[in-house]
């Protein structure tokens, strides 16, 4: 099970209006996805990482059954839970929590979305999609009420099947989200510039358009 440990950087928490959770991707540290921070319109968002115990979120593919990446997914979720609740109890509304993730940690990032869906002020997902060998609508609940969300990835991606990328769009707009997709050609498993400016887009809270 993960021990909570969160690393925070940007506003203080106690002062912001805004916050961003940031979850690594497996192998990664809070402090790699922080740096990204350096290329995101972030400057008055209180910055938010969760430290994967071991660095890693959970053990096996995210297209593994989810009774394999039992208990660290479920614990894991529960870290992010945990986050928000923090958020929130120091008077920021869910209308003002970004979630973001890289990797691993964007399939972690999407499939807590999924299953507390609510009007986020934003969702930035750098290849990920939801979690299973198979889509779980079971599990998913409420509604984003017109939550901007961002996915883009690499065709072919290693790590995550285009299709899967294309599955996880349709949910999240059929669970109320206004998704905008990218499918990067050979892009291999990294952020790209085109990314980050999509990402900026939700962050300052822009229409997609732009």
């Amino acid at each position: 099970m993960h021990t909570k440990n969160i690393i925070t950087a940007g506003v203080d928490v106690s002062s912001a209006n805004k916050a961003l959770i940031m979850l690594h991707g497996r192998g990664a540290h809070a402090q790699d996805i922080l740096s990204l921070a350096d290329y995101l319109d972030v400057k008055d968002f209180a910055l938010v990482a969760p430290q994967a115990t071991n660095n890693t979120w959970y053990p096996y593919s995210f297209l593994a059954p989810p009774a394999q990446n039992e208990p660290w997914l479920s614990s894991a979720l529960n870290i992010v839970k945990e986050a928000v609740a923090y958020l929130n109890n120091k008077g920021i509304a869910n209308e003002q929590i970004y979630l973001l993730g890289f990797s691993q940690g964007a399939c972690l990032t999407l499939e807590f979305a999924a299953r507390n869906a609510t009007k986020y002020g934003g969702i930035i997902a750098f290849t990920g999609g939801l979690i299973g060998d198979n889509i779980y609508p079971q599990n998913y609940a409420g509604n984003f009420a017109g939550t901007p969300v961002f996915i883009g990835s690499s065709n072919p991606d290693f790590h995550v099947p285009v299709e899967r990328v294309y599955a996880t769009t349709n949910i999240l707009k059929n669970m109320g989200a206004v998704v905008t997709e990218e499918i990067y050609n050979n892009m291999g498993h990294t952020i790209n510039e085109d990314e980050l400016r999509h990402a900026n887009v939700i962050l300052r809270g822009l229409p997609a358009h732009q």
